[in-house]
């Protein structure tokens, strides 16, 4: 999509962030510039704006956990924040609004399917914030954040990632570690078990079994999750 057509979906998108007269869209264009494009036709990418927008996206939405959740301590609300912060979940709303159409890239890549690629899509959400924010005010990039995405969760973490995920996002957080899993099969081609233990930071903090090795470290992961988040008022573990 080019020309006039291009800007009158942006001026469409824009409306969702309760922007009515929208003006010079430059800076708004260039939120939806992949690197491949601007490499094969020069200009800028979205990489500068996704940068600032992904810092955006990330204070609108603790400013809004922490005004929705006032009874809940710090590992909980940073494991709803990277429930809704994670490519996955940007990507998934990106798709809705319409970015895969309005997304500039590269012929090799649009040709590798680019525009429903998970990371393109969430790099350009981040970037079209960062633009709302620098061209229309924070007020406008709450809006849109708030309206087009975060009112639309389930905001249970457990309807948004699995246990392995929130446990990773918590570790990375929290003690700067990268959880890993050792399993052992006890079962037999019949009637599959397998045993799991997770290790964060050099300590095995949950086991778990289940009939399949993804089900096993699930389940290790719930018990890990269990350990830190008991854990957590108690001690503030170091951070990133």
């Amino acid at each position: 999509m080019a020309g006039e057509a291009h800007r009158k979906r942006l001026r469409a998108l824009l409306r969702l962030a309760g922007v009515r007269v929208a003006g010079d869209l430059t800076l708004v264009e260039q939120a939806f510039v992949h690197e491949s494009f601007a490499k094969e036709h020069g200009g800028s990418s979205n990489e500068r704006l996704e940068f600032l927008g992904d810092s955006v996206l990330g204070a609108i939405v603790a400013e809004w956990l922490f005004a929705n959740f006032p009874e809940e301590p710090e590992g909980r609300l940073t494991l709803r924040k990277a429930a809704i912060v994670n490519d996955a979940q940007l990507a998934d709303a990106a798709r809705r609004i319409g970015f895969s159409d309005l997304v500039q890239l590269g012929a090799g890549m649009r040709n590798a399917g680019g525009a429903n690629n998970t990371s393109i899509l969430a790099d350009a959400f981040e970037a079209f914030v960062a633009a709302l924010f620098l061209r229309y005010g924070i007020d406008r990039a709450r809006t849109f954040v708030l309206e087009g995405h975060v009112d639309r969760l389930d905001h249970d973490p457990e309807a948004l990632l699995d246990a392995k995920t929130r446990l990773q996002h918590f570790a990375q957080e929290h003690l700067s570690a990268t959880p890993s899993y050792r399993e052992e099969n006890r079962g037999t081609p019949q009637a599959p078990s397998f045993d799991s233990c997770v290790i964060v930071d050099g300590k095995t903090l949950g086991t778990g079994s289940g009939p399949s090795k993804k089900a096993a470290q699930q389940a290790a992961a719930e018990a890990a999750l269990r350990t830190l988040l008991a854990a957590e008022p108690s001690s503030k573990r170091r951070k990133k």
